[in-house]
C-alpha cells in the first residue's frame, strides 16, 4: 500500500486541524498539503511544507535589482525576464519539503542531485516493508541498440511474462531470507544493518526531501525530460503538477524557456543565421561534427 495506516492517520489529523498564519500562502499549494499523490505501484509524493510563491520571487528580484526592474510592469513579465536571463537567486526564495516513497534504484538516481536536504528511512534501525516495484507490462522493454542508457522495443508475450515472474520471485525470495536473518525481539539473528544488504534495488524506501525552487526546476528539467528513465520521470511529472499549482507564473516561464526552449552553441547560431540569409549550409560547411549536425537539424526541423 502507498500509505501505512499510521501515515494516513497523521495526514487526516493534519488536514482536520488547519492553522491561521500571517505568512504568504499559495492557494494552489494549500490544496496539495498533506495529500499523497500515487506514483508507480506503491510509491507517492506528498507536500509536507513550503515557503514562498510567485510574489516572493518578484519581491526578492526587486530588492536585488532595485530601479532596474521598474520597466517590468507585472509579476508574470518579471518572472519571464528572470527565467529568460538565467537569474537564479530570486527562485531560491521559494522552498518545498516533500515526503517521497520510491524504489531504491530510483532513489540512487535522484540523490545525484546534491542540492537538497535529505533524510531517508533507515534500515539499520527499522525493518523494511515487503513492497517492491514490479513494472507494468507496458514498461518492460529490451535494451536499446543505439543508446546504452535507454530502452528499445517493448517486451511482449511469453518473454514479458518470464521477466515479470523472475522479478516477483526474486524479490519475494530475497525478502523471505531477509526476514529469516534479522534479529527480532526474544530471538538472536543478524543485525538489521547487515541483513538489509540482501534486499534488491526495487524495494521501496522513503525520505523527506527539501530543496529550493531554482534547484527543483533544474531537477525537473532533467528528470521530466522524455529521455529520462520512466521510473524517475513519473515522479518528476507528479512534482511538476504540484509546482504548476504552487507558482503558476514561474512554471509557465519554466515550460517555455527550459522545457520547451533550446540552447544553441555559437557555431549552431551562426549556421542558423546563414540559413535565414538563404545560404545552403551542409554538415561539411557547418563546422559541426556529424552528431552535432544531426541534433541541430532535428532541433530546427522539429
Amino acid at each position: 500500500m502507498p500509505l501505512t495506516p499510521e501515515q494516513q492517520a497523521e495526514i487526516d489529523a493534519l488536514r482536520a486541524s488547519p492553522r491561521p498564519t500571517l505568512r504568504a500562502t499559495s492557494e494552489g499549494m494549500e490544496a496539495h498539503l498533506h495529500t499523497a499523490h500515487p506514483v508507480l505501484d506503491h510509491g507517492f509524493v506528498r507536500v509536507i511544507d513550503y515557503m514562498g510563491d510567485d510574489a516572493a520571487i518578484c519581491q526578492a528580484a526587486r530588492v536585488s535589482y532595485g530601479r532596474g526592474t521598474k520597466s517590468v510592469s507585472n509579476d508574470a513579465g518579471l518572472i519571464r525576464y528572470l527565467m529568460r536571463h538565467w537569474h537564479s537567486t530570486p527562485f531560491e526564495m521559494c522552498e518545498i519539503k516533500l515526503h517521497v516513497k520510491l524504489p531504491v534504484f530510483v532513489a540512487r538516481q535522484w540523490i545525484r542531485h546534491r542540492t537538497a536536504s535529505v533524510n531517508e528511512y533507515s534500515a539499520r534501525y527499522s525493518i523494511l516493508d515487503r513492497e517492491f516495484y514490479i513494472p507494468a507490462r507496458e514498461a518492460l522493454a529490451a535494451q536499446s541498440t543505439t543508446n546504452n542508457q535507454g530502452r528499445g522495443a517493448a517486451l511482449e508475450g511469453e518473454e514479458a511474462e518470464r521477466v515479470l515472474r523472475i522479478l516477483r520471485e526474486d524479490a519475494m525470495r530475497c525478502y523471505d531470507h531477509y526476514e529469516a536473518m534479522i534479529a527480532r525481539e526474544g530471538q538472536q539473528g543478524l543485525a538489521r544493518e547487515l541483513a538489509r544488504m540482501n534486499l534488491p534495488a526495487n524495494i521501496y524506501t522513503q525520505w523527506y526531501w527539501k530543496t529550493d525552487l531554482h534547484n527543483l526546476l533544474h531537477f525537473l528539467r532533467l528528470r521530466a525530460d522524455p529521455h529520462a528513465q520512466y521510473e524517475i520521470r513519473v515522479y518528476a511529472e507528479a512534482i511538476g503538477r504540484i509546482v504548476a499549482d504552487w507558482v503558476p507564473h514561474a512554471w509557465r516561464a519554466f515550460e517555455d524557456y527550459r522545457m520547451g526552449g533550446a540552447t544553441l552553441s555559437a557555431t549552431a547560431l551562426t549556421c542558423l543565421r546563414r540559413m535565414l540569409r538563404g545560404e545552403a549550409v551542409t554538415q561539411e560547411s557547418s563546422g559541426m561534427s556529424a552528431g552535432e549536425w544531426r541534433e541541430f537539424r532535428q532541433l530546427i526541423e522539429g
